[in-house]
């Protein structure tokens, strides 16, 4: 495997949901608001949509991916004048059904050595967005 140079944050946790519910809570509109941020997304592959984020950047996304209750991947770039903070990157959902539940594992590839403060941001981001997720997955029915 060649050296891209290009880092990943990657996020891992179990859900004691199974996959059906945590895929409806990463594909709905709706709820993907609610623990991420605001959109117009719909799972489908080609899909261009929009993440807006509360710092009043978005984020320009297309779906590449669509397995249900698998896997789900999308690109996330936000576009800027200042190269350090211009990102294109991917972000890939998979599902594994556990005995409990879903074990989630998220991972955002693409971020380039000079992007610390997108690379951090992400590292710390992640896991705050699980935690609403986690939150979301409980009071679904």
């Amino acid at each position: 495997m060649t050296d891209t140079g290009l880092r990943a944050v990657v996020v891992e946790r179990d859900f004691d949901h199974p996959p059906e519910k945590v895929w409806r809570a990463l594909t709905d509109p709706d709820l993907v608001a609610e623990w991420l941020m605001k959109n117009d997304f719909r799972p489908e592959v080609g899909r261009t949509f929009t993440l807006k984020g509360e710092w009043g950047g978005d984020l320009d996304c297309e779906v590449l991916t669509v397995e249900p209750h698998r896997r789900l991947a999308y690109s996330w770039n936000f576009d800027s004048d200042q190269a350090a903070f211009a990102l294109k990157s991917v972000v890939t959902f998979t599902l594994s059904p556990t005995e409990g539940g879903t074990r989630l594992r998220m991972e955002q590839e693409g971020f380039r050595h000079d992007q610390k403060q997108a690379y951090g941001g992400a590292r710390a981001g992640w896991p705050q967005f699980f935690d609403a997720l986690e939150q979301v997955l409980t009071r679904l029915p």
